[in-house]
């Protein structure tokens, strides 16, 4: 592990201005990534700067929307009744996460930003394209069975590992973001960025933004919702295929969908093909499969990945048929 220097701030402000100063300093939170990062050698920030004591942990219900602090930890977010109640998408997807010590220390706004599982990646011995830009990407030729197959480039096919993410993109949330310039929105769907010839640059933020908040719509959370994840294990596991699907219907016809997956792409990834299809449909076995089988269209596996077309088709299927109760 390389040193590095340590400072605790109380106030967004003082955060941002640390990390916007071009010292090599990165936030630290719940740091159940950062802490395996550092101990692997993969990140070697100059400073941590510890975020800790900013009061961004709150779940609040307005008249249009729900608010989630990015501090808030996993655990506490999952068993908020409003958001079980509302959004059980967003509830499933983070109990479906890691296991109960990690949930109780991760937040949400260091869960979306979590880096890739790709064996490359967190090898610090192996050439990556996005850890050490230009060293190549093994992984298009080598041990690739948990990458993408969806949205790689030729120079990273790493699948983007998280659940919230993936929940947060099926029902149309929002990241609240204070930066050196002052305040923005960005849709979860457009948080992050697909790896193209820079790799390395994994989201939108620029040096010194730091996640606030979370809003979900409350039109949104009317929705019937399901997130289906499936892994080689029961626990503490990423996904090798999930679905989030959140569906506005009028008895078993669907008026509204949204439809996104994760552990088969390089980022959290939405089906606007499938919403369309699904659209105006009585929801029954024949569309599911319909919808699963359209999933996906696009994809580019490599060797030891391919499992993962027929996987993302069968997992769509299957939460499609959750929700109607067809299952």
């Amino acid at each position: 592990m390389v040193p590095f220097a340590y400072i605790a701030v109380a106030t967004p402000e003082a955060a941002i201005r640390r990390t916007a100063e071009g010292r090599g300093a990165e936030y630290v939170a719940g740091g159940t990534d950062m802490v395996q990062l550092l101990q692997e050698g993969v990140r070697a920030p100059l400073e941590l700067v510890d975020i800790n004591g900013i009061a961004f942990d709150d779940v609040s219900i307005a008249i249009d929307g729900i608010r989630i602090g990015a501090m808030a930890r996993l655990a506490d977010v999952a068993d908020d009744p409003a958001i079980r109640e509302r959004v059980p998408v967003v509830s499933s997807a983070l109990q479906e996460s890691a296991s109960p010590q990690v949930r109780n220390m991760a937040t949400v706004g260091g869960n979306l930003l979590q880096r890739t599982r790709c064996l490359y990646f967190r090898d610090a011995t192996t050439p990556c394209n996005r850890r050490v830009p230009g060293s190549g990407c093994p992984a298009l030729e080598g041990q690739n069975r948990i990458n993408a197959i969806l949205g790689g480039s030729p120079r990273c096919i790493a699948a983007y590992p998280g659940d919230l993410a993936v929940a947060l993109v099926a029902v149309d949330a929002e990241v609240l973001v204070a930066g050196p310039t002052g305040e923005r929105t960005i849709t979860v769907e457009n948080l992050h960025r697909l790896p193209g010839d820079a790799p390395h640059l994994e989201t939108v933020l620029e040096p010194g933004d730091l996640i606030t908040a979370i809003w979900i719509p409350l039109a949104a959370a009317g929705r019937r919702s399901h997130y289906l994840k499936v892994r080689d294990r029961t626990t503490f596991e990423w996904a090798l295929a999930s679905a989030a699907v959140s569906l506005g219907m009028n008895g078993d016809t669907i008026l509204e969908a949204r439809v996104a997956v994760g552990g088969v792409a390089t980022k959290p990834w939405r089906l606007r093909h499938v919403e369309e299809m699904l659209v105006d449909r009585r929801l029954d076995h024949a569309l599911a499969r319909a919808a699963g089988e359209r999933a996906a269209d696009g994809a580019e596996p490599r060797g030891r990945n391919a499992f993962k077309v027929t996987l993302l088709r069968r997992t769509v299927e299957r939460a499609l048929l959750q929700i109607g109760g067809l299952a």
